[in-house]
């Protein structure tokens, strides 16, 4: 076996109450990463939905009636003039005029990034999952001994 990283402690040599306070970090890491997971995956979905937009504009789709969104349930009528070039959000209320093949390149390159932050956050959960588990299980370990120890002690001889 090998030995534990320095810094390291083992859940053994901690108190039933130091295991909980560390059992609570654990929880509340374990929610601050699966919120930032999902925010991710809906970033991602976004930029996916973009692409998916990028493709339907074609030269055969010129002068075409659409809906150009204001916001999320406010839309008006236009018509697509340019099928080559797009405004694209590069962030902070900025944007930049790509043509089509850029904005596809763009976006591509940024599902791939969160693609891979999502896989170093994904294996970022699952440890602390895992610890969050143990801390669990070392917990009823030490409550178990506690209750062995009371019972040991209120069976024991009486005192004369």
């Amino acid at each position: 076996m090998s030995a534990p990283p320095p810094g390291t402690v083992s859940l053994e040599d901690l108190s039933l109450e130091q295991i909980s306070q560390v059992r609570t970090q654990l929880e509340q890491e374990l929610k601050h990463l699966t919120a930032a997971f999902g925010d991710l995956k809906q970033a991602q979905s976004k930029f996916m939905a973009c692409m998916e937009s990028l493709d339907a504009i074609k030269p055969a789709n010129k002068d075409k009636k659409v809906l150009i969104p204001l916001t999320s349930s406010l839309y008006v009528p236009g018509r697509i003039k340019d099928t080559e070039n797009v405004l694209v959000d590069i962030g902070t209320g900025y944007f930049v005029e790509k043509d089509t093949k850029q904005a596809k390149t763009l976006y591509n390159s940024k599902i791939l990034a969160l693609k891979s932050n999502l896989a170093t956050l994904q294996q970022q959960i699952e440890t602390k999952q895992s610890n969050f588990e143990a801390c669990t299980q070392m917990m009823r370990v030490k409550m178990a001994q506690q209750q062995q120890a009371q019972g040991a002690q209120a069976g024991g001889p009486p005192d004369n």
